[in-house]
């Protein structure tokens, strides 16, 4: 029983180590914990895997204190997401970004819950949506915040970065990959 328990300790550890492809911006505390670090938000920066020229800023509440010193801590439900054009143009293929994809998780307690965004392609109007909620295994929460990116926001693409591509079209301030006819 006792070496279920530790492997089950050791997975949880390293599935807290995945995902950590973001850049710490900051923090402001919320709490004064005596013992341990003060509950706080914390904010962390990453960039779209899939769409070159998007970067997200992420806030979460995190909780402080003894619990988070022996990492048994349950973090609110609480999260923001906004996401922005940080490039001169956003470049993307249709056919990577077309089905949703989870592109941050980070867990939120030491096993049952995360904290997770999920990036949904808007064909249509050539846009993108980030969602950030809570999960948990059990019951997780309705709280969630939604940040969007459009093709359109942005000054328009010159012509001439997709000359003698046939496979890639303009879209605003967009370069878009699309399948071979």
């Amino acid at each position: 029983m006792k070496q279920k328990m530790l492997w089950a300790t050791l997975a949880a550890v390293l599935l807290a180590a995945c995902g950590k492809e973001t850049d710490k911006i900051g923090e402001a505390s919320t709490v004064f914990n005596m013992l341990g670090k003060n509950d706080r938000i914390e904010v962390e920066a990453f960039d779209d895997p899939d769409v070159r020229g998007v970067s997200c800023f992420l806030s979460y509440a995190k909780k402080g204190g003894l619990k988070e010193t022996v990492n048994l801590e349950e973090d609110a439900s609480d999260a923001s997401v906004s996401c922005v054009q940080s490039a001169s143009m956003i470049e993307y293929n249709e056919n990577v970004v077309a089905k949703p994809r989870q592109v941050f998780k980070r867990n939120a307690s030491f096993a049952f819950k995360s904290l997770q965004i999920v990036r949904y392609y808007d064909v249509k109007r050539k846009a993108f949506a980030y969602l950030v909620y809570s999960d948990k295994i059990i019951q997780g929460s309705p709280k969630n915040s939604l940040s969007s990116v459009s093709c359109y926001g942005a000054p328009p693409v010159n012509p001439s970065a997709v000359m003698n591509q046939p496979n890639k079209q303009i879209h605003g301030g967009c370069v878009v990959e699309v399948a071979a006819k």
